[in-house]
């Protein structure tokens, strides 16, 4: 295989290898999240419990009916003795045996509303898991964006890394045919050398973090993906966030604030369903029996049967049951109170955590738009210095400051790019709206 033959396989097979790394979008990664993290898996699956949890069949507002059945076999040895002229008798192994069966209803007509505010319970904890799940899908996303910017972050960190030894390699080969022709000296090629290792070094080190940031994404994405990928790299910045108005969402969809609210509903319903200790309790029941006896035969009736309905009324009232009713109230209220003195804390926080990540973000994004200038600044000082290197204005340890520069100033605006994306996502998450903007 001549040159330009293996020139050519090694382009097209380049070119497929590039095309085989496949795009991870945000909203595909999210969707992944959505549908296979193992955490949010879990979260929704508390929150079917729940919901079967707040289904009627478990409210107690449903009768229960049961059956029962039965049989018995006797064998006896009788003396019987008549009252009236009939002779005694004996019998030995007399046999005789009974059968019944029957089927109840019982019904609970009143329990002093107990059951009614059990029920509303149950349905204010499905409430309260949905806002539970909602908080682990909060916080799966934010690990999910963390990871996924930070695979963008060091795929720009890679594509600057090896930018800046290919420039590195030129300037070796720049030394090289300089040296063999007598304008410098050795020393501008070992430099040269020197400074290829560094950058290959950095840009070796860069991949395996790269490795290592895929497989922590993969890992919250709940799949191992088999090809390599790559993730996007843009990033916008949602710059009509207004300060006032998220504050005043944060202290209405705050999904912490929302859980507190939630227990005090539960608490306050606590309270109502121990009150119904102090009522009494009605019951309904109603039977359908049938019953038939095979008597031995010293009985006046050798067999009978009987079948009938039967139905009544049941009234219980516990006047005073040693006090738990009573202790059960007063540690309810207890819990009330406590939970309205954990949503004031709670706002307090919530206040201090917003301002704290608005400042935050405001900074960042701040330090990403001077880095943003900083980095054209840094590239028009590369390409003169790089002019004048060329025209033998500037020797290689000029150039080679200049070419640092430029590498950190790269390094330094896509971390600062993707740590003021984070920020943003951290005060959408404080306000309640991560769940309602588009990625």
């Amino acid at each position: 295989m001549n040159t330009n033959i293996r020139i050519i396989v090694l382009f097209i097979f380049c070119h497929l290898n590039l095309s085989a790394q496949e795009i991870l979008t945000k909203e595909q990664a999210v969707s992944s999240m959505l549908e296979n993290n193992y955490g949010v898996k879990i979260a929704n699956n508390a929150v079917s419990v729940a919901e079967n949890n707040k289904s009627i069949l478990n409210s107690g507002y449903l009768p229960t009916v049961s059956a029962s059945a039965g049989g018995n076999y006797y064998v006896d040895n009788t003396e019987a003795e008549f009252s009236n002229d009939t002779p005694d008798a004996v019998l030995n192994g007399a046999e005789s045996s009974n059968y019944n069966a029957s089927v109840t209803i019982d019904y609970t007509i009143f329990d002093g509303l107990g059951r009614r505010y059990n029920y509303n319970k149950l349905k204010e904890q499905y409430q309260l898991s949905e806002l539970q799940a909602r908080e682990t899908i909060e916080t799966t996303l934010l690990q999910l964006f963390s990871f996924y910017y930070n695979v963008a972050q060091l795929s720009d960190n890679l594509k600057a890394l090896e930018e800046t030894l290919n420039n590195t390699k030129d300037r070796l080969l720049r030394a090289e045919y300089q040296f063999e022709y007598g304008q410098n000296t050795k020393l501008e090629v070992l430099n040269a050398e020197v400074d290829i290792n560094t950058d290959s070094i950095n840009i070796i080190n860069t991949k395996q973090d790269l490795k290592v940031a895929k497989r922590d994404l993969k890992l919250v994405l709940g799949e191992s993906l088999s090809s390599d990928f790559k993730v996007e790299t843009d990033v916008v910045f949602l710059l009509e966030l207004q300060k006032d108005s998220l504050f005043e969402k944060a202290k209405s969809r705050n999904i912490a604030l929302l859980q507190t609210e939630k227990n005090i509903a539960i608490s306050k319903l606590d309270i109502n369903s121990g009150k119904s200790g102090y009522l009494p309790t009605i019951g309904l029941y109603g039977s359908y029996g049938w019953s038939k006896n095979n008597n031995n035969a010293v009985s006046l009736l050798s067999v009978s049967t009987n079948t009938g309905i039967s139905t009544g009324l049941t009234f219980s009232w516990d006047l005073f049951d040693g006090g738990s009713t009573i202790t059960t109230v007063r540690n309810a209220k207890l819990d009330l109170e406590a939970q309205k003195l954990q949503k004031e804390s709670l706002l307090l926080s919530i206040e201090r955590d917003f301002n704290n990540a608005w400042d935050n973000y405001q900074n960042k994004l701040e330090i990403y738009n001077i880095q943003e200038k900083n980095i054209i600044t840094a590239q028009n000082n590369f390409d003169r210095t790089e002019e004048k290197f060329k025209i033998g204005q500037v020797n290689s340890i000029e150039y080679r400051q200049a070419q640092v520069n430029l590498l950190n100033a790269e390094l330094s605006r896509n971390q600062a790019k993707y740590s003021a994306k984070l920020s943003e996502l951290e005060v959408l998450q404080i306000s309640g709206e991560l769940l309602n903007v588009e990625f």
